[in-house]
């Protein structure tokens, strides 16, 4: 049975105290969403450890929206894997559509911050998608298929097991526009067979979110579809109602 998961990615929203209130509205409200949906939420680096500590005893995770390639040393404003660990984080998102868009992240970055999360015991949420482009081009499938076999093909089995992919439309990302409950799961049932060639029957276990502007009023639809294992929240994670209704949505 594939976890379900409704993660929140804050991006670069709340201040400290902001999040730690979000954080108490998300588990006030846990109650009432089924005990079989997983819920992680990923605030900046700057409250990683207050939402931590709001958080224990509540089997809510909390994840890092990145993390560096390095190990250590002198790397300005870089945040490593073992710092977010140590911090009691166990994921990390990985490849988000604004990190490739905005700064420059490639495949080969990538696999260094995959090897990193791997090294700390950190569980990546690996983003794949296309773009506006790509998508009228019709080149959505051979998109995500060489991102994951550039990064998800070169984990072993085992670091495999302990995988999240996150299927993004870039162009549904803050635009208004969704994909289709049909086009999210024409595309995760893709993604579910590319990693089916590489890991057999290993890939019916890898949870696939969706992540393109999914909220409280489609999710129960996206939701319902087989390869469609929950979301990655972006504007609905940053209120604790619509993101608690989102989890209700299974």
């Amino acid at each position: 049975m594939r976890k379900k998961i409704v993660a929140g990615n804050w991006k670069m929203n709340t201040l400290p105290a902001e999040g730690v209130a979000l954080a108490k509205g998300v588990a006030a409200g846990k109650g009432e969403v089924c005990d079989c949906v997983n819920f992680i939420v990923c605030p900046p680096f700057t409250h990683l450890h207050s939402v931590v500590e709001t958080l224990k005893g509540t089997n809510i995770a909390v994840g890092a929206q990145d993390c560096a390639t390095e190990v250590k040393g002198a790397y300005t404003g870089e945040v490593s894997a073992q710092m977010i660990a140590a911090l009691g984080c166990k994921y990390v998102i990985l490849g988000h559509s604004e990190r490739r868009q905005y700064y420059g992240e490639t495949s080969e970055t990538l696999n260094k911050k995959m090897a990193r999360a791997y090294e700390n015991g950190l569980t990546p949420i690996y983003c794949v998608g296309e773009n506006l482009e790509e998508r009228e081009a019709g080149r959505h499938f051979e998109v995500c298929k060489q991102q994951i076999e550039e990064v998800v093909f070169n984990l072993s089995e085992e670091q495999f097991e302990n995988l999240v992919i996150a299927y993004e439309p870039v162009w549904a990302i803050g635009t208004g526009k969704t994909a289709t409950a049909e086009q999210a799961e024409e595309i995760h049932a893709y993604i579910r067979e590319v990693l089916r060639s590489k890991f057999g029957a290993k890939a019916e276990e890898c949870s696939i979110l969706y992540g393109g502007s999914c909220k409280p009023s489609n999710a129960a639809e996206i939701f319902s579809k087989a390869n469609v294992d929950g979301g990655l929240i972006g504007g609905a994670a940053l209120k604790a109602e619509d993101f608690l209704a989102i989890g209700k949505a299974f």
